[in-house]
Parts: structure tokens; C-alpha cells; sequence
């Protein structure tokens, strides 16, 4: 795959990011995520690949674009896989708050795992804890073996966990081993990111969140050299059949990192929507905009942070 590929894929999600910006704290979540499908679009149009969405904003009957099996790009290059989120985090940006992000990997045909739209147990960590997870055990447990292999107490974890009231026990279990807590109300994606990078602060991500975007933290933490487990937790017979229908044979099956995405050249960019811990957000000025992204690739673990002013006299408007 060529490298400069990643790139190209970093100016498809600052023009999500651009867009959907302008509707932070405005209230309107379907047009905050809309115009960042339409822009994501748009600016994939000039990348040179063949790609296929396969993790992407839902099947064709329920998303008008970039939906499971639309095919994007120029139409010239190698075929690729793509993943997507053109808004992760569409609440965040209409009320104004943390961590919304535009994400885009891409990797080798049959790359990622093919994640129905259902909800997914997961478990994330940065590289000094790889190998130290395992959603079979008990939250209390992973949390020693994760301090054991970062050399710290479990007192030092930061863990982020999904402010909802399905995670009451586990809120309950992590604070009872001792570790410190960071709720969030959305973007588990950028959380579990950022447990890549020492400077955020954060150590480990755990609960249920999408299925489809954990398919996209595998992405990154694989590039970051990080590790990560997911397990399906379908919420009714309907999402069991649909993942059926998706090639999952058994819903309970722990997948391991490199079942989520297994490509050999994975790469990942995520532009800031908003301000946040990995992340600064959109910031407009008269006559343009400045964005901050980071792009990665698993094959050389290039991990390059991307500050970029636009000219809207200039550049396309999206």
C-alpha cells in the first residue's frame, strides 16, 4: 500500500471535521453528522484507491451514504478496506462538549472484522500493557495485571468508562480495587486512543460501547502497538440475527485485537472536532480554519501529528 496514501486519508477527514464543526453546541445531531458524511464523501472521491466500507454508518436501506459495501474513492489503485466514522461522537458536537473526532482506516481486503451494528464489551490499553488483558477475567483482575505490567500501583490507573447505567457494577468493582475513574458521555473511540499516549493521562478503557467503533480503536492500537478485546453483546434477537447474517457464528466469542484488525498495512487518521484529551478541536478564524490530526501506520508505526491551516478562498469548502 503506499504510504502516502495515509495522507491523503488525513485531508479526507479534516474535511469531515470542518464541517461538522460548525454545528458544535448547536443542537441539531442529525446535521452535524450528515454534513460530515456528505464532506467525507466528497473528499474521498479524489483518493487514489478502490475501496469498500465496511464498517461505515449502517447498511444501505438505513444510511443514503457511505453505507456496508459502498464502494468509495477514485476508482484507480489498490483495493483496499475502509472504516469509518465521518462524526464519532454526534451528541458531543451538538451540545458542545469533549472528544469528537473524524476517523477513516483503511487496510487489505478482509482486514477488519465485519461488526454488526450491535454493542461490544471491550478492554483497551496502551503498548506498556499489552498482553496484560483479558475480558475473561474479572475487572478487578485485569486492572492488577495491567498495573503489574505498567510497573505501577493500580491506584495510578485512570480507567474510562461510558457514563451509563449498564456499567453501574462495573463503576462499583473498578473503584473498589482502587483505581481512579474518568466518566465520559460519548466517544469511546478517542478514549480508548488515547490510552495509546502517555500524555493524555489515561490508562485503560473498559465497558460496552459500539461494536462497529471498536473495530476502529482496534485500527489505532495496533499501529500504537497497544492491545485490545472485544466481546458482542447484542441487545436483542434482531442484532443476533444480523450479526448471523455478518458471518459471526458464535455472539460470544472474545475477540482478541488482531481478530478486530488483522491487516498487515493498516493505517488510521482521526481529525479533533472538538477539544480533547489526544486532540484539539476545529478552530475557525475569519476567512478559514486550523485542524489538528494524527495519522499512523501499522507497518512502519509512523505516528505523525498533523497541524494544518485552511484557506476557505483557497481550499474546498466543505
Amino acid at each position: 500500500m503506499e504510504r502516502n496514501l495515509a495522507l491523503e486519508v488525513v485531508r479526507v477527514t479534516e474535511a469531515a471535521a470542518l464541517s461538522s464543526a460548525r454545528w458544535m453546541g448547536v443542537g441539531n445531531e442529525k446535521a452535524a453528522d450528515q454534513s460530515a458524511v456528505d464532506a467525507m464523501r466528497r473528499a474521498f472521491e479524489a483518493v487514489p484507491f478502490c475501496g469498500t466500507v465496511v464498517i461505515g454508518e449502517g447498511e444501505r436501506d438505513e444510511a443514503p451514504m457511505l453505507f456496508i459495501g459502498e464502494r468509495i474513492g477514485s476508482g484507480d489503485g489498490p483495493e483496499l478496506d475502509v472504516a469509518l466514522d465521518p462524526l464519532e461522537g454526534t451528541t458531543i458536537v451538538a451540545q458542545g462538549r469533549a472528544n469528537a473526532m473524524s476517523v477513516v482506516a483503511i487496510t487489505e481486503t478482509g482486514g477488519f472484522l465485519h461488526a454488526p451494528d450491535t454493542t461490544m464489551d471491550k478492554i483497551a490499553v496502551g503498548p506498556k500493557a499489552k498482553g496484560a488483558v483479558d475480558l475473561s477475567l474479572s475487572p478487578e483482575q485485569n486492572l492488577r495485571n495491567i498495573a503489574d505490567a505498567m510497573k505501577c500501583y493500580v491506584e495510578d490507573l485512570t480507567v474510562v468508562i461510558l457514563d451509563r447505567p449498564r456499567h453501574t457494577e462495573l463503576i462499583r468493582a473498578v473503584r473498589e480495587v482502587g483505581a481512579r475513574i474518568k466518566l465520559i458521555q460519548d466517544g469511546d473511540v478517542s478514549a480508548a486512543i488515547a490510552t495509546g499516549f502517555p500524555e493524555t493521562g489515561v490508562d485503560v478503557l473498559m465497558g460496552i460501547g459500539g461494536a462497529p467503533e471498536g473495530v476502529l480503536a482496534a485500527a489505532a492500537l495496533q499501529c500504537l502497538g497497544g492491545d485490545m478485546q472485544g466481546r458482542l453483546k447484542a441487545r436483542n434477537d434482531h442484532e443476533v440475527e444480523r450479526a448471523r447474517r455478518m458471518g459471526i457464528k458464535d455472539i460470544d466469542r472474545i475477540y482478541r485485537i488482531g481478530d478486530l484488525a488483522k491487516g498487515n498495512d493498516i493505517m488510521f487518521a482521526a481529525t479533533g472536532v472538538t477539544d480533547g484529551d489526544l486532540l484539539r478541536g476545529v478552530r475557525f478564524f475569519g476567512g478559514g480554519a486550523r485542524t489538528h490530526s494524527v495519522a499512523m501506520r501499522y507497518r512502519s508505526g509512523t505516528v505523525r501529528f498533523i497541524e494544518a491551516t485552511h484557506r476557505f478562498d483557497r481550499k474546498p469548502v466543505y
